[in-house]
């Protein structure tokens, strides 16, 4: 089996990274307005932006997984907390190791900038991430709440 590289989006990505987080969208049967897409986008590369950032996961120089990350402070911690917001493995690569190499690549990123909280959300009903998930990470028994 070829080895999973992660390298940090690339302003020649945006055809991938188009591609694949459509696809996560897809996955949690949802959508964004082409605005959001745009937005991201920039957001992704504008030097005035903090946030967010993301990687893209490789297998033989083929884009299939892809991580959206940003930091914020916290109330409990002198330091920023590290939120992996999206993450998503082309369906073909899945098994491969491309989530665990993703989360990896943002858990050392967060450390290299002196952040050791990395945490995520996702959905209940989300039986093979979450078997990833139990593997590398601790369960926090929180739940999440939103405002409508």
């Amino acid at each position: 089996m070829s080895k999973v590289t992660v390298r940090p989006l690339q302003a020649s990505d945006q055809e991938d990274w188009r591609r694949l987080w459509t696809a996560y969208l897809v996955f949690y049967e949802t959508t964004v307005p082409e605005e959001v897409y745009a937005t991201t986008w920039k957001r992704l590369f504008d030097p005035d932006e903090f946030e967010p950032k993301g990687f893209l996961a490789l297998i033989d120089g083929k884009p299939v997984g892809l991580v959206h990350y940003l930091y914020h402070r916290s109330c409990w911690s002198q330091v920023n907390n590290c939120y992996l917001q999206d993450l998503f493995t082309d369906p073909s690569a899945r098994g491969a190791g491309v989530g665990q190499t993703l989360i990896q690549a943002v858990k050392s990123e967060a450390a290299r900038v002196g952040v050791t909280n990395v945490y995520w959300m996702t959905h209940e009903t989300n039986q093979v991430a979450r078997r990833l998930y139990d593997r590398v990470a601790r369960r926090t028994g929180f739940i999440e709440y939103d405002l409508l």
